[in-house]
Formats: C-alpha cells, sequence, structure tokens
C-alpha cells in the first residue's frame, strides 16, 4: 500500500469519528451550543481542554521553532506552560462561579456596563480571530503535504472539515470531538519520538533521551548536537543567544495571554460545579505535559537528523550530500514530496552538484565558503512548520507512522481553530447581538446567529491564512499578546479589585488593545497586508522588544489606564463589590476565630 493511501486512510478514519461524534453531539439548545448543557466530567474536559491548548502552534510548529533555535525558544514551552497554572489558579474557578456563558458577560456584568461587554467582543474577535489564523495555516501544511495538494487547496479542505462539525455541534459537539483529537494528536506525536529516541540515544523515553548519549558518537546528545550547529556556523543549540530583557516580556506575554484566552477559558464554563473547574485544570495540565516534556526531544532530535543528512559523510570535512543522492536515495524522498508543497526549497547554485546547508550570514563561513567554492546556503528555504510533520519520514519511520502524524497534525490544528471559532460566534450572538443589539430574541434565532457567525469567522480566517503574517506559533504568539494586553488584565481587576469601576475597565481595554495592536501592524503590515510594515522584529521600534513580545507592554498599559481613569472617576457602586466578594470568597468563610 502507497503512503498516499495510508495517509488517506488514517485522515479520513479521523475526519468520519469527528464529524460522527459532532452529529451524536449536535447541541440543541443555546445552553448546549455555549457550554455543552453543563455537564461535562473534569476528567473528560480537562482532555478536550488540553486538545484545545495543544493548536497547530504546539504539535506542529514549537519543535520546529525549538529545532532551529534551540534554548532562546524554550520561552514557549515557559510561557504557554506557566500561563496555563495562571489561569487555573487564578481565574477558572471564580469564573466558573460567576456562572456565566462567556468571558464578554462576565466582564460586561462585572462592571456593570453594556459599552464595557461590547469591548470585550472587540478585543475577543481580535485575539481570537488572529490566533485562528495560526491554525488555519496549520492545516494548510498539514493537508498539503499528506493529501499532496497544494498549500491553498488543503487549507480550503481543512475550512470544511471544521464547517462540517463545529457549526452543527457547538461546545457539545467540540467538546467530545476535543477528546478524540486529543487520543489521536498525543498518540501520533509521542510514537515517532520514541521510535527516534530508539534511534539516536537507545531510550525509548524521549524525555530522557534528550539528556543522554549519543549511540553513533558516544558523547552526550545536546554535547553532539553543539558541535554539529557550530561548526556549520550557527549559534549553540543550548546557550542563551537572544536578547535577555525580550526574552523575558515575551515569556511573559505568553503567560498572561495564556491565561486570557477567551476559547481556553469557555472551556471551564462547561462543568457542572467550582470544584470540578478546579479538578479539570489539574487534569489539563497533566494531559498537556505528556506533549510538553517530549517537544524539547523532538526538536533537538530532529536538527540532528537533518544536520547528518544534510552532511552525511562526516561534516564539513567530510562534504555535503550530493544532488544525484537526494534524487535516487529513498532515504531523502521526504524531500522531494515537501517540495512539492512550496515549503522546502533547495538549489545547487555553485554547480558543484552538491548541496551545501550552513549559516552565510556568519563572516567565519563566508571566509570558509570562498576558500571551498561555495556561492552561499543551498537549503534555500525549510519552514520549520514542517519539521514534526515530516519528522517520521527524515526518520525513515514506517508508512503507518507517516499516516498517523498526520492525522495528530490536523487533529491538534483542527480541535483548536474549532475551539476558536466557537468562541468568536459566542461573543457575536450570545454578547453582541443578544446581549445588545436584540435583547428579545428568541432561543432558536440566537442559535441559527451562533452558527452563521460561525460560518463567517470560518471564512475570514481562511482568507486570512493564505497570507498568515509568520510560522504558525509566530502568528499565535501575536494572538496571545492581544489576549495578554486587553482580556487579561481585566479579568484579573474584575476578580481581584473592587476600586475598578467601568469607565477604568473599558480605557484600560481600549488603550492594552490599541497600542499593541498599532505596535504589532507597524511590525507585521497594517491588518497583515504583506509590504505595509515599517519595523521588522530583527530590527523592532522600541529597543530590543519584537511584536510578539510587547503583550506585556500592552498589559502594563491596560493596568495602568484602568487604575488612574477608576481614581478620576465615580466609585463602584456597593452592590457590584458585593458581587466581586461573594465571587472570590467561599461561601461560608468568614474570619478568623480564635480557640
Amino acid at each position: 500500500m502507497d503512503q498516499f493511501t495510508i495517509n488517506l486512510l488514517f485522515v479520513g478514519s479521523s475526519f468520519a469519528l469527528y464529524i460522527g461524534i459532532a452529529i451524536w453531539a449536535r447541541a440543541g439548545s443555546t445552553s448546549e451550543f455555549y457550554a455543552a448543557g453543563r455537564g461535562v466530567h473534569p476528567v473528560t474536559n480537562g482532555m478536550a481542554t488540553a486538545a484545545d491548548w495543544m493548536s497547530a502552534a504546539s504539535f506542529i510548529s514549537m519543535a520546529g521553532l525549538i529545532a532551529f533555535t534551540g534554548y532562546d525558544n524554550s520561552s514557549f514551552l515557559m510561557g504557554w506552560t506557566g500561563g496555563y497554572v495562571l489561569l487555573a489558579l487564578l481565574l477558572a474557578p471564580y469564573l466558573r462561579k460567576f456562572g456565566k456563558f462567556t468571558v464578554s458577560e462576565f466582564i460586561g456584568d462585572r462592571f456593570y456596563s453594556q459599552t464595557a461587554r461590547i469591548v470585550a467582543v472587540v478585543c475577543l474577535i481580535v485575539a481570537s480571530t488572529t490566533y485562528v489564523i495560526g491554525q488555519m495555516t496549520g492545516v494548510g501544511v498539514a493537508f498539503g503535504r499528506f493529501l499532496e495538494v497544494d498549500n491553498t487547496t488543503g487549507l480550503l479542505i481543512g475550512a470544511c472539515v471544521v464547517f462540517a462539525y463545529a457549526v452543527f455541534g457547538g461546545m457539545k459537539g467540540v467538546t467530545y470531538t476535543q477528546v478524540a483529537q486529543y487520543v489521536v494528536l498525543i498518540t501520533a506525536y509521542t510514537i515517532p519520538a520514541v521510535f527516534i529516541s530508539l534511534q539516536l540515544t537507545g531510550n525509548p523515553i524521549p524525555g530522557l533521551g534528550l539528556f543522554g548519549n549519543d549511540v553513533a558518537s558516544g558523547e552526550p546528545l545536546l554535547t553532539k548536537l553543539d558541535q554539529v550547529v557550530t561548526e556549520l556556523g550557527f549559534n549553540s543549540y543550548t546557550s542563551n543567544n537572544a536578547d535577555t530583557f525580550n526574552m523575558v516580556l515575551f515569556t511573559l506575554s505568553l503567560m498572561i495571554g495564556t491565561a486570557g484566552l477567551p476559547h481556553v477559558i469557555m472551556r471551564f464554563f462547561t462543568v457542572p460545579k467550582v470544584a470540578d473547574a478546579r479538578w479539570s485544570a489539574g487534569w489539563a495540565l497533566v494531559f498537556i505535559a505528556l506533549l510538553y516534556i517530549t517537544a524539547p526531544a523532538v526538536g533537538a532530535m530532529a536538527r540532528l537528523n537533518i544536520t547528518d543528512m544534510m552532511w552525511p559523510n562526516g561534516g564539513i570535512n567530510g562534504g555535503a550530500v550530493e544532488v544525484a543522492q537526494i534524487k535516487n536515495d529513498p532515504k531523502y524522498d521526504w524531500m522531494h514530496t515537501w517540495e512539492k508543497t512550496g515549503l522546502l526549497a533547495w538549489e545547487d547554485k555553485n554547480g558543484d552538484g552538491k548541496i551545501q546547508y550552513y549559516n552565510d550570514k556568519r563572516e567565519k563561513m563566508q571566509t570558509l565558503a570562498g576558500e571551498k567554492g561555495w556561492v552561499g546556503n543551498e537549503l534555500t528555504k525549510f519552514n520549520r512548520d514542517i519539521l514534526v510533520l515530516a519528522n517520521p519520514e527524515i526518520a525513515n519511520l514506517p508508512g503507518w507512522v507517516i499516516g498517523l502524524v498526520a492525522a495528530g497534525g490536523l487533529a491538534a490544528a483542527l480541535s483548536t481553530a474549532a475551539g476558536l471559532l466557537l468562541a468568536i460566534s459566542s461573543a457575536v450572538s450570545h454578547d453582541l447581538i443578544k446581549g445588545a443589539i436584540k435583547p428579545s430574541i428568541s432561543e432558536k434565532s440566537e442559535l441559527m446567529s451562533a452558527r452563521v457567525a460561525m460560518a463567517v469567522a470560518i471564512v475570514v480566517a481562511t482568507y486570512l491564512g493564505l497570507n498568515p503574517p509568520g510560522f504558525a506559533a509566530q502568528t499565535v504568539a501575536l494572538a496571545f499578546g492581544l489576549a495578554a494586553a486587553s482580556i487579561f488584565p481585566a479579568l484579573m481587576m474584575g476578580i481581584f479589585s473592587t476600586r475598578i469601576n467601568n469607565t477604568g475597565a473599558v480605557a484600560g481595554m481600549l488603550s492594552g488593545l490599541v497600542v499593541t495592536l498599532v505596535y504589532i501592524f507597524l511590525h507585521k503590515g497594517w491588518f497583515f497586508i504583506p509590504g505595509t510594515a515599517s519595523f521588522s522584529d530583527a530590527d523592532p521600534l522600541l529597543g530590543t522588544i519584537k511584536s510578539t513580545s510587547f503583550g506585556a507592554i500592552g498589559a502594563a498599559v491596560n493596568f495602568a489606564v484602568a487604575y488612574f481613569v477608576a481614581g478620576m472617576t465615580k466609585e463602584t457602586p456597593q452592590v457590584i463589590k458585593d458581587l466581586v466578594e461573594s465571587v472570590r470568597i467561599p461561601r461560608g468563610a468568614g474570619a478568623a476565630q480564635d480557640h
């Protein structure tokens, strides 16, 4: 059976399962569409939350960014995991206790303002739309390779699949679909990692193999990797080469952005009790850890494998891979299949019949290249988003493993895309239409408006996904920055401070959103239109602060403006102060007693 047929079997079977579950669990009411009827078991919800959380950025892109940068991109791991802990401890239980369907509804009621609710809807839509661009990018990459079509066609197919199960299933259908998707994606991520870890280190546990010895050389794997990449002119894999200030801001931006993501917060509205929200968060951390502990090993081992394939004769002194070998050796078939997607390319620039892969930007390598007759890096394109999907092929693993990874990559992208689209549609139908425009709308009409809003969101996300502002994980980082600057501060102040009034909250959200959005557009192009950027992340506007790191600055602006405006305007009503206290303090709690 050829690889294309195997891919079709795995991908087709998984899609049939997702759509079947969506039909079985189809939402029949707004409560089921928005919150799955508040009847989801904590373990089930934890697994669904993990799938919602581990998007294309986690499954497809993160290991690729770590592989080609090393230690400096470990901030993705630290920021995303740390942010989830913040969400679990500081926000989720209190928001569940408040008992609303959406984040915007909480903000509107807590700040006793329809304006605050509408501003929260705008912030949510901007952050979620940016986030979903990254998911659709991942969908296009995965479909393009494994169905052997171009990237655009793959993205359009993925959009149709999301439409089929998310529009009709709502939160109820999405929840149980995400449970299935978690099983698929964690299996697909772990099995290839185990195979590759055994090949390189003899250890079946990738996280331990990362700190073990390379079988071929007998040296520690990371020491071997450092030697290989520095020989080619790249930065040491295990050392910190980036600007520390920007790295701290980036990690903080990811952390507080995570805690402000509406589509993840919505998952905690689906459980019966506040205690279940806490248990859900704990289980989700367990399920997330299974992938996040493995990701650094996947990145490091893949980088070593790729470098060895490009220099199969013992490094620079042994000689680069020959063009004839790439064309004729089955071990290199993966390069031809990925070349068809437009995400991988190479060129024999100097006509010597070999493909030299090295860092041609470094001065010492330019000197060496001059001596050897090289004219530049000949692996001209290697999109970071393809690394995890190509990993089984690079390691020459069986065809069924490749098919499994195809299904897993699509499961990761589609599960998060569905959650984001649900958050957008809920904000439009429940908060905007029912909450502000037409409060008298019937439940049937509200449900229909939610489905229409989701369909429109899918179309917009698909269009923007055709020209993303970066790799999947980089695009997602921008979304986290927007959530960090606009939603997270409002939630924190809404739960833990009675001082912030409606005017302060609105001013804070708007200022945080606008200043962050403008900074991102200046670096990524206005509305992500190519050619409209004034700066780049290589040469940022403010010192070393990249657009992906600015969310932390935006959050500080939000907090500062909210407190300043609240101090200059009318005090929060007593009834709202009492509401905040009732949400934050457990029922029956009183003053400490001396016994």
